[in-house]
């Protein structure tokens, strides 16, 4: 199987969505708003992604995008997302939409911004270049306000490769992710855990999937987060391009259902 190279493709794209201001790294955001995720969470949307996934809710706003949304600095990003918090009653905040590890230095002068701030921050990525680069999972396992969602997309790699058209090679880099952020002090099942796409897939893998993560640590099975796809217009637009079909998906606002 043959696909794309999502290191080099999030090379690529670092330079369209990040610019230097002074010493400060700004970045494309395209939204902030307060979200019902989470228990209550305000959330900050980034531009960019170094996945393809053919069932990504935010593909047509950030994550397939590079030159859209707007620029804005680690300061005025924690500025917005404090002032959400504040007015809503939250006590965490997280970067969401797209891959917020594409531009490492930016999410590290955010995480300097909110270290005194008394707010959780929450980090949704597909964990590729924190299983790629060290140093990336020690700048996150280093604050212990931090807790880094590692979404994996499928249980093997032949089902990473047909939902995200990636290389099935890097498949493994996600749970090694995981593996880095533990290693490096992340505290599994509260500053690390993962959460795992099972719309498409079957039970053996799924179980195969969580013996895998056992080895690492028991408690990641433990606080396992089950992903199902999400029927949004925008979902089945691009599920129908590639000819997708869930095993099991929900409309907004309902229970997951099987849908074949």
């Amino acid at each position: 199987m043959v696909g794309y190279n999502p290191i080099d493709l999030g090379r690529k794209i670092e330079p369209l969505i990040s610019r230097y201001s002074g010493d400060s790294v700004e970045r494309r955001y395209y939204r902030f708003r307060g979200d019902r995720w989470y228990g209550g969470i305000a959330s900050a949307d980034v531009v960019g992604c170094n996945l393809r996934c053919k069932f990504c809710w935010s593909w047509n706003k950030g994550s397939f995008q590079t030159l859209t949304g707007f620029w804005i600095s680690p300061r005025s990003a924690t500025a917005k997302l404090r002032r959400m918090a504040m007015k809503r009653g939250f006590r965490q905040v997280r970067l969401t939409g797209g891959e917020p590890l594409l531009v490492p230095k930016h999410l590290e002068q955010l995480l300097g911004e909110l270290r005194y701030s008394g707010l959780a921050f929450i980090l949704e990525t597909n964990g590729i270049l924190a299983g790629y680069d060290e140093t990336i999972a020690d700048i996150l396992a280093s604050n212990e306000f931090v807790t880094s969602r590692v979404s994996i997309k499928g249980v093997s790699p032949e089902e990473f490769h047909m939902l995200t058209a990636a290389s099935p090679e890097f498949f493994r880099l996600q749970i090694k992710a995981i593996e880095n952020l533990v290693d490096a002090g992340a505290e599994p099942g509260r500053n690390v855990y993962p959460a795992l796409m099972l719309s498409f897939s079957k039970p053996e893998g799924i179980r195969r999937l969580l013996e895998e993560l056992k080895r690492i640590d028991d408690r990641l099975v433990e606080s396992l987060d089950p992903e199902y796809v999400i029927l949004y217009p925008q979902v089945r637009r691009l599920m129908k391009k590639y000819g997708l079909k869930p095993r099991i998906a929900y409309e907004p606002g309902r229970r997951p259902q099987f849908m074949i």
